[in-house]
């Protein structure tokens, strides 16, 4: 395998164009835009799939859509989201960003990256393949048993769900592999784990979750497979079985996967709050550390989704005060963060109104989340809308504002241009309004009774005028998202020349041309403090990286990482569309493999 430092010969500074160059491409800036716009894609069809939900609910005894297609639309909803749109929109940044923080000019394993976002790809097209063949599945994204069994969901739906998700679950442990091995080794001289900025801590701390959760998902869906395809009975209780053991596994993996979720967004924002407050990031130590003990406490919370399930007195108060202990370093957090604003030089960008619209939305949904520790109030509020609620806040109102808040600070570094702020305004406040115009009435219907995963209601209930006014607010959603793309568009064909450094911030990426060049750095800086662009001496050290000495090695493009990830597809899709696929797949990545790591570094 091609590393950055195998013989190669002298890098352009300047990307090959063309298609051809995007499908080879081993570049990690090139693969973290094609992360970013894939999820982008996959974001507007999640959308879409929300607004199919909230047209049938906008008032009492719709027929919009049949019971069968609402299933299959929350399921794929609440599916692409998560797998598809917010874990790889975080992913885009680690890959951009990542080595450009860390002084690097490359990931570790390029061409093993080249091969995550390959297969994550072709996992979300297969994921979705499910509507062309025989329908989605329509069990709900967290496929509780027996929902999924053979009696209660026949058809292709639910394989192609579990296949799926094994398929993305091999392109999120690539990715997190290769950024442990990034962070920990590929460091520019003097960048000591306490002067890393807190978005690398923040990957870092989401790495080892992915790694630790995923093989648990793994084994639940391996079971599920084998119930379905080979008659076993893992999940069956007609056989003795019990199906608690699959939300023990799925919750084992779900909640973990909730903070791989809101911790990049947290390391954004810890990036953003500084920069715009004109100063350094309050108690630095303390955001990093609390980022290490949610990553701990999160294994310890899971059976809170299941106090309805009867697990007893002592492991409901267990599970209750680790609930409310795991909030400690999330408030820590916001209390670092106002304290940074507290004082600074504000200066009220886009990027800066979605941080603090991060801080506002985020607080909200973690208000509604600790309720639940308590077992009374969670069983009052289980399968209710009152949940609804809460997981939006803290997803869209949390991750989604955060993710934006870095797609307007990093942009002018990705492509050279900044985004327009006029527009970027209108994009903030449209979304703020219209979120909470969707969401917050979802607290009160929830407490009125309104159960989830219902797709119609009964008149005089009153639920109606609460529920028109979520789906007024989801249109919202869809016009501000519209701006959004609508800006990006623009801004990214012919915004204003960024420069270096917009922004005057402290980082490490802010000391290079925009957009970077192919080997990043021109000679590896030195890093003197935790904030080197805000200190005299560290400053010129990091400016002074611009300047090349010698030959750079790069790695050389590669499709044996595209072909490798086509014929692992093939092969797992194989258990659905049957040998024929499987088999041609096999023998595919093989060869891939081989290929790969018997390929010249020249």
């Amino acid at each position: 395998m091609a590393t950055t430092t195998a013989d190669a010969v002298h890098a352009p500074a300047l990307a090959p164009s063309g298609l051809w160059s995007w499908i080879t491409t081993v570049d990690h800036k090139r693969i973290g835009a094609l992360y970013g716009v894939t999820a982008l894609v996959f974001f507007l069809i999640g959308g879409l799939e929300a607004l199919v939900i909230r047209i049938q609910l906008m008032r009492p005894e719709n027929t919009f859509v049949s019971p069968d297609i609402y299933n299959q639309m929350f399921t794929m909803h609440g599916t692409t989201m998560i797998f598809l749109a917010v874990m790889p929109l975080a992913a885009s940044f680690f890959n951009f960003m990542i080595p450009l923080m860390i002084g690097a000019r490359d990931v570790a394993f390029p061409r093993l990256n080249a091969f995550s976002y390959w297969v994550f790809l072709l996992g979300g097209v297969f994921l979705n393949l499910s509507f062309f063949f025989g329908g989605a599945p329509s069990t709900g994204w967290f496929g509780y048993s027996n929902l999924t069994s053979s009696q209660y969901a026949p058809g292709h739906g639910v394989d192609f769900w579990a296949v799926g998700l094994q398929i993305l679950g091999v392109a999120s442990l690539a990715a997190a592999f290769n950024f442990i091995v990034t962070i920990l080794n590929l460091r520019a001289p003097g960048m000591k784990m306490m002067r890393m900025p807190p978005f690398v801590w923040m990957t870092l701390v989401t790495a080892f979750l992915i790694i630790l959760a995923f093989p648990v998902i793994t084994v639940a869906l391996v079971f599920l497979l084998f119930d379905r395809f080979f008659g076993t009975n893992f999940y069956v209780p007609a056989s003795g079985a019990d199906p608690l053991l699959w939300q023990h596994l799925f919750w084992l993996f779900g909640h973990p996967e909730v903070y791989i979720l809101i911790l990049p967004a947290m390391g954004i924002i810890s990036e953003v709050l500084p920069t715009f407050s004109r100063k350094p990031l309050f108690g630095y130590a303390v955001v990093v550390y609390s980022g290490i003990f949610i990553g701990f406490m999160g294994w310890g919370v899971w059976s809170h989704h299941m106090f309805s399930t009867g697990l007893g007195p002592l492991a409901d108060s267990f599970f209750a005060l680790t609930t409310m202990l795991i909030a400690i370093p999330t408030a820590v957090k916001i209390f670092n963060w106002i304290a940074t604003i507290w004082g600074g030089k504000i200066i009220l960008k886009t990027a800066m109104l979605f941080a603090l619209g991060f801080i506002a939305m985020f607080t909200m949904g973690g208000l509604s989340g600790f309720m639940h520790a308590s077992p009374p109030a969670d069983l009052q509020q289980t399968d209710t809308y009152f949940v609804v609620a809460h997981i939006h806040y803290v997803l869209f109102g949390g991750a989604m504002m955060g993710i934006f808040a870095g797609i307007y600070y990093w942009f002018p570094k990705i492509t050279g241009r900044l985004m327009h702020e006029g527009l970027g305004k209108w994009h903030f406040w449209l979304t703020m309004i219209a979120m909470n115009v969707t969401f917050f009435p979802m607290h009160f219907v929830g407490l009125l009774g309104m159960p989830r995963r219902v797709y119609t209601y009964a008149e005089h209930m009153g639920f109606d005028w609460m529920n028109m006014m979520s789906t007024i607010g989801a249109f919202g959603i869809a016009a501000s998202l519209l701006i959004f793309v609508a800006n990006l568009w623009r801004s990214a064909r012919s915004g204003e020349k960024a420069g270096n450094d917009p922004w005057g911030g402290s980082s490490l990426e802010w000391a290079i041309p925009s957009p970077p060049p192919v080997y990043n750095f021109g000679s590896v800086p030195v890093v003197l403090s935790r904030d080197p662009l805000w200190h005299r001496e560290s400053r010129e050290a990091a400016l002074a990286s611009n300047q090349v000495h010698g030959p750079i090695h790069m790695p050389p493009n590669s499709f044996w990482p595209a072909v490798s990830a086509l014929g692992m597809t093939m092969l797992m899709s194989g258990m659905v569309f049957g040998w024929f696929v499987g088999i041609p797949g096999l023998v595919l990545m093989l060869v891939g493999l081989f290929s790969w790591a018997f390929e010249p570094c020249t």
